[in-house]
C-alpha cells in the first residue's frame, strides 16, 4: 500500500494590538491590521502615529473655552481641524514651535465636536467630545433688518432677550464693517422695554451709499449671571439711502424735508400743545417705522380718553407714541399754533407727500421752545442727542 505524505503546514502566530482609549484623551491613529500586515523589518517601515492631547474631553466638556490640541510625540503638527456636528468649523492656528494648536473661537454649549490632528510625516488621529447643554439661552433682536436701505441717522441696534452682565466680552464679538471706514462706537443702555441694548452709532450721520455689515459672532459666548449662553451667530447688512433730513420747527409751526442740502418740501404743521404732557419732544430723533393707517388711542400713552382715531400716513418717532401723521381735524392750527396731543400733524396731502418721500432711519430734527424736553436716549433712537465723547464712554470697552 502506498502511503500518502501530507504536506507540512507551517503555522504563523499574529498578535493584534488594540488602540487604548485614554482618559486624558491622548490620541493615536488606528492600526490597519489584517492580511498584508508586515512584521519584523517591514513593521519598522510603517508610518508613525500622531499622538496628541485635547483640552476638552468627554460628554460634558465645559463650553465657552477655546480648544487646544497639544502634540505629545513627534516633531511638529501639520494640520488640525475641529468640526461640529452641523458641519461648522472652529478655525485656529498652530503655534510657532509647531507643538500646539488653539482655536480662534470658543466652543458652544450642547455641541458635539470631532478633532482630527496630523503631525508631519505621521498618520492622523481623531477624537470626539461634547459640551454641556446650556441652562439658559440668550437671543437677540437686531435693527435695521437684513438687505434693507435706510436713512442716514439709523443706528445699528441690538436688544437682548436676557440680561448681559459680560458686556465687554459680548461687545468684543460684534464686528461692524463699512464700505468707507466709517468711524463709530458701540454704546450700552437699557432699552425702553427694560431689556439690555447696545447700539453702534457713527460719529456723524452716515454718508449716502455706505454699505454696512454686522457680524455678531456670539456662538459660545456667555452673557453672564442670569443671561445664559449664545448658541448661534447673527449677521445683518444694509445700505444707507438718500441724504435727507426732516426739520421740525415747533415755534414757527413748519416742517421741511431737506435732501442733499436743498429744501424739497416746506409745509405748515401743528405739534404738541406746550405746557404739559401733550407737548412734543425736541431733539434729533429717528424715523423708526412707516405704519400707514393705524388706530391711535390716548389711554395707551397715559392721556386718558382724549382721543381714539384712525390716523393716516403715520410715521413713528418714539416708543412713547410721538408720530408725524395726517391730522385734518387740526387744520385750523396748521402753521399758527401747536394744539395736538404730542404728534406732528399735517394736512392729508402734505402728510402723504412726506410719508412717500421719507425713509426709515431719516432724522427728524425737532427744535423750538414749545417742547416738554429732549427725547431720551432709549425712547426710540435718541442716540444723536448725546455728544460723541459721551457716546463713546457708553462702550463697555472704553479706555
Amino acid at each position: 500500500m502506498t502511503r500518502t505524505r501530507r504536506p507540512h503546514i507551517r503555522l504563523r502566530t499574529v498578535t493584534l494590538t488594540g488602540t487604548a482609549v485614554l482618559a486624558a484623551a491622548a490620541l493615536t491613529a488606528c492600526n490597519g491590521g489584517g492580511a498584508g500586515a508586515g512584521s519584523g523589518s517591514d513593521a519598522a517601515k510603517e508610518t508613525p502615529q500622531t499622538k496628541v492631547s485635547v483640552s476638552a474631553t468627554g460628554k460634558q466638556a465645559k463650553a465657552g473655552e477655546p480648544v487646544k490640541v497639544s502634540l505629545t510625540e513627534g516633531d511638529k503638527l501639520d494640520e488640525v481641524t475641529v468640526k461640529d456636528a452641523k458641519g461648522g468649523t472652529l478655525t485656529g492656528q498652530i503655534s510657532a514651535d509647531g507643538k500646539s494648536w488653539t482655536s480662534a473661537r470658543t466652543t458652544s454649549p450642547g455641541t458635539s465636536y470631532t478633532v482630527e490632528a496630523k503631525a508631519a510625516g505621521a498618520t492622523a488621529a481623531k477624537a470626539e467630545f461634547t459640551t454641556a447643554v446650556a441652562d439658559k439661552v440668550n437671543k437677540v433682536t437686531m435693527a435695521p433688518g437684513k438687505n434693507t436701505t435706510i436713512g442716514i441717522a439709523h443706528p445699528l441696534s441690538i436688544v437682548f432677550d436676557n440680561p448681559v452682565k459680560n458686556k465687554a466680552d459680548v461687545e468684543k464679538h460684534l464686528k461692524v464693517t463699512t464700505s468707507n471706514d466709517t468711524e463709530g462706537s458701540w454704546g450700552w443702555m437699557t432699552d425702553y422695554s427694560g431689556k439690555d441694548r447696545v447700539d453702534w452709532r457713527p460719529k456723524e450721520y452716515w454718508k449716502s451709499g455706505t454699505k454696512v455689515t454686522l457680524a455678531a459672532d456670539l456662538n459660545g459666548v456667555d452673557s453672564g449671571k442670569g443671561g445664559g449662553w449664545f448658541v448661534r451667530d447673527y449677521k445683518t447688512n444694509f445700505t444707507i439711502g438718500k441724504n435727507q433730513v426732516v426739520k421740525v420747527d415747533l415755534d414757527n409751526h413748519r416742517l421741511k424735508l431737506v435732501r442733499d442740502g436743498e429744501t424739497v418740501k416746506d409745509v405748515p404743521m401743528s405739534a404738541g400743545t406746550p405746557g404739559g404732557d401733550k407737548a412734543s419732544w425736541r431733539g434729533k430723533t429717528v424715523l423708526m417705522s412707516k405704519e400707514g393707517t393705524i388706530n391711535m388711542r390716548s389711554e395707551t400713552v397715559g392721556l386718558g380718553d382724549a382721543y381714539d382715531k384712525m390716523v393716516d400716513y403715520s410715521m413713528r418717532l418714539t416708543w412713547s407714541g410721538m408720530y408725524a401723521h395726517a391730522a385734518p381735524w387740526n387744520a385750523g392750527y396748521f402753521g399758527s399754533a401747536n394744539k395736538s396731543s404730542g404728534c406732528v400733524g399735517m394736512s392729508d396731502a402734505n402728510a402723504k407727500f412726506i410719508y412717500d418721500a421719507v425713509q426709515v432711519g431719516d432724522p427728524f430734527e425737532v427744535t423750538g421752545s414749545d417742547a416738554k424736553g429732549t427725547q431720551a436716549l432709549n425712547n426710540g433712537y435718541g442716540n444723536w442727542n448725546v455728544s460723541w465723547a459721551d457716546w463713546q464712554a457708553k462702550s463697555a470697552l472704553k479706555g
